[in-house]
């Protein structure tokens, strides 16, 4: 298990606050060091900050780009490897068509779109906007990795540590802005797989995933509360959404077929998800974030190969995003999928959102020249490349072809007089 990323979240400032970043810096070595002593593995560091469109003084291209490139450059020498831009707003429309031209003019640079939120519900005109920048930023990189750095939002909210979909809070409190936050972003996909490997049953497979969870929880916990006393950074908490690695044995859908699941695809993988998700929610810890299952297509080793099998489908990985997972991630699509069919794909995840009252993410990347059931071709560390899946939809119409905002509430509970 390793810290995928130490995130810090923060309001720059425009113009960009000096003494900002040198409390970074200085926070960033200390943690870095802290968490190592404590005998973890920091993958990276990575900025936050508030959506960038209550940000900047004006939406203009010339201006985004270039305080991206400047916050990325303070954010290196301050040693953040990444930084994210939070996301654009349905209530600043012309936010969204400047993403796509972020990503090309940056390197380290992740940005995401709002197209659902519990106040104002699902914004038809949003999901087509992300839609587009998907669209568009397939064709920034021959394999359609700029989508890597991007994402569709779902009732997230702010302080979740895991890109692209972190933010920070920029609601003032008492008249003032919030303060600079930080919240660990686990990789702990192989805690379940050791878990469920030994155990004899289902409740000592749940027993054994519930009891790791927390141990290192609070280890990592009493680690971070130190830090925030030591530099006045609140700790917004952990989330323990069980992220794998490309590897067999640090794969979620590994962990899913450990506990009896054939292949992951095939019925019994709902009940495996639903399964793990539970653990999850048993265990106490400080909690901020998903705290459920990332299903990364590209990132998961027995998942791109479940995918690259046919096994695994688009519409499983929404099925499974039901029972607590995040949405859909990192998920290879044909290259002409066109923007009408990737809105019809967001629409299905911000209704799931909305009607389960969680948050839901979608980063899709079509592959520029690949059909479905090609294979993918990535040379990128922390991906296991697979197939390009079928995309089963066609272009939305009649009213959600229209131009609303609409709520969709969360079922009620109903109990017995």
């Amino acid at each position: 298990m390793n810290i995928r990323s130490i995130t810090y979240f923060m309001n720059p400032g425009y113009p960009i606050d000096e003494k900002q970043f040198e409390r970074l810096g200085a926070f960033v070595a200390a943690a870095r060091e802290a968490f190592v002593a404590a005998d973890y593995t920091v993958q990276t560091v990575r900025l936050a900050t508030v959506p960038f469109p209550r940000l900047l003084p004006d939406l203009a291209a010339e201006t985004a780009i270039a305080y991206a490139r400047d916050l990325e450059q303070r954010a290196a020498a301050a040693s953040c490897a990444y930084v994210a831009l939070g996301p654009a707003l349905p209530d600043y429309p012309e936010s969204y068509a400047i993403i796509p031209q972020i990503l090309s003019e940056t390197e380290n640079t992740f940005a995401s779109g709002v197209i659902a939120s519990r106040q104002a519900g699902i914004s038809l005109p949003a999901i087509r906007a992300c839609a587009r920048i998907i669209h568009e930023a397939a064709t920034l990189n021959p394999n359609g990795f700029g989508n890597l750095y991007f994402t569709a939002l779902a009732n997230v909210e702010p302080g979740g540590p895991f890109f692209p979909a972190a933010y920070h809070d920029d609601e003032p409190r008492d008249g003032k802005i919030p303060s600079p936050r930080f919240a660990l972003a686990m990789e702990a996909a192989d805690l379940a797989v050791q878990a469920f490997s030994e155990a004899v049953d289902l409740v000592s497979a749940c027993q054994n995933l519930v009891e790791r969870i927390e141990r290192h929880a609070n280890a990592l916990a009493q680690v971070a509360n130190t830090l925030s006393q030591s530099f006045g950074v609140g700790f917004n908490g952990l989330d323990f959404t069980l992220a794998p690695f490309p590897t067999e044995n640090e794969s979620l859908g590994t962990a899913m077929e450990r506990l009896g699941v054939p292949a992951v695809g095939l019925h019994g993988s709902l009940a495996g998800a639903a399964f793990i998700a539970d653990a999850i929610d048993r265990a106490r810890y400080p909690r901020v974030g998903f705290n459920g299952l990332m299903i990364p297509v590209l990132e998961d080793f027995t998942l791109a190969r479940r995918a690259a099998e046919g096994t695994l489908t688009l519409k499983d990985l929404l099925m499974y995003s039901a029972v607590c997972g995040t949405g859909l991630d990192t998920v290879p699509l044909p290259g002409d999928t066109d923007p009408e069919r990737i809105a019809a794909i967001l629409l299905d995840m911000a209704a799931l959102a909305q009607r389960l009252a969680k948050p839901l993410t979608a980063r899709l990347m079509p592959i520029p020249g690949k059909h479905a059931g090609e294979p993918t071709t990535f040379d990128f560390p922390f991906f296991a490349n697979s197939r390009v899946m079928a995309v089963e939809a066609e272009p939305l119409r009649g009213l959600f072809a229209g131009d609303e905002c609409f709520h969709l509430r969360p079922r009620p509970i109903e109990r017995n007089p």
